[in-house]
């Protein structure tokens, strides 16, 4: 077995000694080889006159068990045509601290592991791994790039506590972000139709929840594209302003069976969920509910029915069963639910333009749900830029 050259691993320098600096530390001293002459930073050209050595200590991948630091002499030459500049080396960028191969190494942990999880594992600091991986994400996803896109998905998102929030648009058919910006009002993803420029032409249908700001200035912009508004936002509020309203009402009716009123304080979660996730237990429980209490049982059935105008194979269909539903909630003589009925009806056009356009929510939903993972896993919360190039590369897109 030969020998292993271990100045084939720094090509251009060769190892003068090494030795243990502490546990599992092994420090490695390198001197430039005689015979090949420094290369200027700027415009690589060999430069034999030499203004000065400095020794720098960097970081190389592990061996075996133990990381590796190096110790070298980088060298400002006197350049006859650049003036002095530090010299060029191939394994080693200007000013770092981590060789190329390091550098590989850790952008590939950091691709799929969180950034405190790769610190323990290499004793790299926080920081120094997060300006890594800002980097590499900005070279890989800053660029905005929206290619032929004709279909966009808008939502919008809590980036911190106390209501502040960002906003996502993304290529409904190819399922990339496209762009990530702080707020979500008309001036917030104003600067997203700017960069879009003339592609706004191309545009033929924008999905979003029933956020005016974003309808008007879709409307601005693209004026040819049909809003279409998305069905998952849609049952959320639907849950909120009807469901939980006559539950608490029903609930406050029955102060006086207080066994009652418990079993309808705790329904919520049985009321809101689809029928096809219910444990066989909690079917059972909650067909108990609907049998006993007439307004939840009202309720419940619109809310599934509701969904099937979204579903519905043309906008003619479509407009029949928003008729029906829509008559059905005026004659519930359920307050919360007629103030639904009624507001719903200024968003007609969008709901109906789904049978023509058929974006549907589980993309939203999956984008909300790595969001949340994304900030869950730590990204983000010091460095909101760095954040959403995670949501970018996130979803890079597939081929058409």
């Amino acid at each position: 077995m030969h020998p292993i050259d271990l100045a084939a691993f720094w090509p251009g320098y060769e190892v003068v000694a090494s030795r243990s600096v502490a546990e599992n530390t092994l420090l490695i001293e390198l001197e430039p080889q005689a015979a090949r002459l420094p290369r200027c930073g700027r415009c690589q050209q060999p430069s034999p006159l030499i203004h000065e050595r400095r020794l720098r200590q960097v970081r190389d991948r592990d061996l075996l068990d133990q990381r590796v630091l190096l110790q070298l002499p980088v060298r400002r030459v006197d350049c006859l045509r650049c003036g002095r500049v530090t010299e060029r080396i191939d394994w080693l960028e200007p000013s770092s601290r981590l060789t190329q191969r390091l550098r590989v190494w850790l952008e590939g942990l950091l691709r799929i592991l969180p950034i405190s999880h790769v610190s323990q594992l290499t004793g790299l600091h926080w920081h120094t791994l997060k300006t890594l991986d800002k980097r590499r994400l900005e070279a890989e996803v800053g660029d905005f790039e929206p290619g032929t896109v004709r279909r966009l998905v808008m939502d919008e998102f809590a980036l911190h506590k106390g209501h502040r929030y960002a906003t996502v648009i993304m290529d409904a058919e190819r399922t990339r972000v496209l762009w990530v910006g702080h707020g979500n009002s008309r001036e917030a993803i104003r600067p997203f139709f700017e960069l879009l420029g003339e592609r706004c032409q191309q545009i033929e249908a924008v999905a979003m929840d029933m956020n005016t700001a974003f309808d008007l200035e879709v409307k601005q912009h693209c004026p040819q594209a049909e809003v279409v508004y998305d069905l998952f936002h849609v049952v959320a509020r639907y849950g909120r302003e009807v469901i939980d309203r006559i539950r608490v009402d029903q609930a406050n009716l029955l102060r006086d069976d207080k066994p009652a009123r418990k079993v309808v304080k705790r329904s919520r979660w049985l009321l809101l969920r689809n029928a096809e996730n219910l444990k066989d237990s909690q079917a059972v429980q909650l067909q108990e509910l609907l049998a006993a209490n007439q307004p939840l049982a009202t309720v419940y059935v619109l809310k599934d029915a509701l969904k099937e105008v979204w579903y519905a194979p043309s906008v003619w269909e479509g407009w029949q069963r928003w008729r029906a539903w829509l008559r059905q909630a005026r004659d519930s003589g359920l307050a919360p639910l007629q103030r639904f009925a009624k507001n719903l009806r200024r968003y007609i056009r969008g709901i109906l333009a789904s049978a023509n356009f058929p974006m549907h929510t589980s993309l939203l939903e999956g984008v909300n749900n790595r969001i949340k993972v994304i900030k869950r896993m730590a990204y983000g919360f010091r460095d909101s830029d760095y954040f959403f190039l995670k949501i970018k590369a996130a979803f890079p897109g597939k081929a058409r």
